[in-house]
């Protein structure tokens, strides 16, 4: 069983305003005519899945994309009713259950169809094509017409919608994009009869490219304000507003001599006296060991975090004296999300992806 922490201070917030209003210039930002579906899975990307389909629904999102079928059992079970679409793979025992809880699932496979046993009940298909990303999805015009008769042989599958996924649209060189985006168009033009819902756009795409030809968007990363690449942030068509700060206090302060060391592995060795303090959050928490050395923050003034960080606790210098329960900036401003995959070596999404759910999500606004 999965513990939260709420009596230790180290807590997450989530500003449900700058979720909507991400929503919202996005919504201006498209046709009249595109729906938007929120992509809430993996917790909403740290942020908290049911809150924030809550947040997107009052929003103006029509529908949720998910990852696995028990996000998507758990809308269900949060009494959310709107499309909800799980973009992996489901197996065939499970398909009954996401048919009766009219849930829409991925083919990627007409193998799969092939397999699946009479239903009694509409089960709604969105086929995925592989135009480039070379994850799931069908890779020919064949397969997609194969998927199509099997379809058109059952009275239990609703053709729902096809879509694709962009490997380089959050790339200001666009020309595999370009590539992707024909090939898809070419599929959709071959198809013996328009699904009601047809998507292919994630965040970048959504943000940057045209969406007349289509019925949706699949907005993800952008709805909790963070970019989807540093690369395309000065070309975006409307300030993004980040959602998630990750705080925690001080919980002890004590000055250290030259020669003290700390954490494990001694790595840390003071050369003259300073005051270090110790903050009640760890890499079980998702402030992994790589943090070493990434500055987190008081009042805005920027303290690096010094030798390993522990499963439970880790270090900062501070420039001077600090009582406990001073409140510490680990993620959000000035030391943003961006910054920390920077820090890292990766994107912005794994930084909030990270946060186990042992930290609390308090949310404002």
């Amino acid at each position: 069983m999965a513990v939260t922490g709420w009596h230790r201070p180290t807590w997450v917030e989530i500003n449900r305003a700058n979720i909507r209003a991400n929503i919202e210039n996005e919504r201006r930002h498209l046709p009249e005519k595109v729906d938007l579906l929120a992509v809430v899975k993996a917790d909403a990307y740290g942020h908290g899945m049911l809150e924030v389909a809550h947040i997107a629904k009052d929003a103006g999102a029509r529908g949720f994309c998910v990852a696995i079928l028990d996000e998507a059992l758990a809308l269900r079970e949060a009494g959310f009713d709107e499309l909800v679409l799980v973009m992996g793979a489901v197996p065939l025992e499970y398909a009954k259950l996401a048919a009766e809880k009219q849930i829409s699932v991925t083919v990627f496979d007409v193998d799969w169809l092939r397999q699946l046993p009479e239903l009694k009940i509409p089960l709604r298909i969105h086929l995925k094509v592989d135009t480039g990303m070379g994850r799931l999805g069908v890779r020919s015009f064949d397969a997609v017409r194969d998927v199509e008769d099997e379809i058109a042989k059952r009275q239990d599958l609703v053709f729902e919608g096809i879509f694709t996924h962009f490997a380089t649209a959050d790339q200001l060189e666009t020309s595999y994009f370009e590539k992707q985006l024909g090939c898809f168009k070419e599929v959709v033009a071959s198809l013996k009869e328009r699904p009601a819902i047809i998507h292919c756009a994630n965040s970048a795409a959504a943000l940057l490219q045209n969406q007349h030809d289509f019925d949706a968007v699949r907005f993800g990363i952008s709805m909790y304000g963070l970019t989807p690449s540093l690369e395309i942030a000065p070309v975006l068509p409307f300030a993004l507003r980040p959602a998630l700060s990750f705080y925690t206090e001080i919980v002890q302060v004590k000055e250290l001599a030259a020669g003290d060391c700390v954490s494990y592995g001694a790595t840390y060795e003071r050369k003259s006296q300073e005051w270090v303090a110790t903050l009640p959050v760890g890499y079980a928490d998702g402030f992994i060991r790589a943090y070493s050395g990434f500055e987190v923050s008081i009042d805005g003034e920027r303290m690096p975090v010094i030798g390993r960080v522990c499963m439970d606790q880790c270090i900062i210098r501070l420039p001077r004296y600090y009582p406990t329960g001073t409140k510490v900036t680990l993620i959000g401003e000035p030391n943003t999300a961006d910054e920390a995959a920077s820090h890292l070596g990766t994107i912005n999404y794994e930084v909030t992806c990270l946060i186990s759910e042992r930290v609390p999500k308090k949310y404002i606004l």
